[in-house]
């Protein structure tokens, strides 16, 4: 049985702002400096949509726990800057959010700290303000569930009803953790292959999304 959709849960990284790319380009620049050379699609497998918990937890157990301090102090700094030099919203979904009548929500792995600073410089934060998630709200993050069961629960609305749009590989494997309909965005850096699965949708433009969520 299909339950309608009575509510929208947008994870923020790479579906509302457009910081992916840079979260990539400072974690390779980071690796090569502290010990662990990556490859932007290792970065993109390893840490593209977890938090930074447990992105932390993969750089302790490579170089130990004080190099992995060291790391996400000159992270957050480094990303900071490059946010404040110029991040965007995702291509299109200012169009989008204006053509949804749902409730929405935000569910990221990111820091609350991380959104009110990244969801403000695009303008997008009054959008959401008052129905935003953190994964360090809950006691593990994705691939597990907890963190959209989390915003369900919040909102009201039984995970059935939801619909998720995610733009990694970690959190569409979420959102079907929790039972939970997904729209994967393949216009960013994951592979559309890399989304693709039961109850999941892959598209490639934020301006469809309306119309996919009408027919969902």
């Amino acid at each position: 049985m299909t339950f309608p959709v009575e509510l929208v849960i947008f994870d923020c990284d790479g579906v509302l702002v457009d910081s992916e790319r840079i979260a990539v380009r400072v974690n390779i620049a980071l690796g090569a400096e502290l010990g662990w050379p990556l490859t932007e699609a290792e970065v993109i497998e390893r840490f593209i949509g977890r938090s930074s918990r447990s992105i932390g937890e993969q750089i302790a157990a490579r170089l130990g726990q004080q190099v992995a301090t060291r790391w996400a102090d000159r992270f957050d700094l480094a990303h900071r800057q490059a946010v404040d030099a110029g991040l965007t919203a995702v291509d299109g979904i200012s169009e989008a959010l204006d053509g949804i009548t749902l409730p929405t929500c935000v569910a990221s792995s990111g820091t609350h700290e991380k959104m009110r600073h990244t969801l403000g410089r695009t303008g997008l934060y009054p959008r959401f303000a008052g129905r935003i998630f953190s994964a360090t709200e809950v006691a593990h993050g994705k691939p597990a569930p907890d963190l959209f069961l989390h915003a369900a629960v919040a909102m009201g609305v039984p995970p059935a009803a939801c619909v998720v749009i995610e733009d990694s590989h970690y959190g569409v494997q979420a959102a079907r953790a929790a039972g939970m309909r997904c729209f994967g965005y393949a216009g960013g850096l994951t592979p559309a292959h890399r989304l693709e699965g039961p109850g999941t949708v892959v598209f490639d433009d934020m301006r469809k999304l309306p119309t996919l969520l009408d027919a969902a």
